[in-house]
């Protein structure tokens, strides 16, 4: 995570304060994945995820 980063635990935080539950940030996650999976793995490498979470997340968004 770079000096203008955030984390992932700040990403939630603002997705709960819009409205979003488990259910909602899932899909949000899997159409993401779909349409754009490069930037779906950049942005989650951004927000500091370690591999292992990155490959999960990624998985479980091509699931759907």
């Amino acid at each position: 995570m770079g000096v203008y980063g955030m984390t992932r635990e700040q990403w939630i935080e603002v997705f709960r304060a819009t409205g979003l539950d488990d259910a909602m940030m899932h899909r949000w996650h899997v159409e993401f994945e779909r349409r754009y999976p490069a930037q779906h793995q950049a942005f989650l490498q951004w927000i500091g995820l370690s591999e292992e979470d990155l490959r999960s997340v990624r998985a479980a968004s091509r699931v759907g």
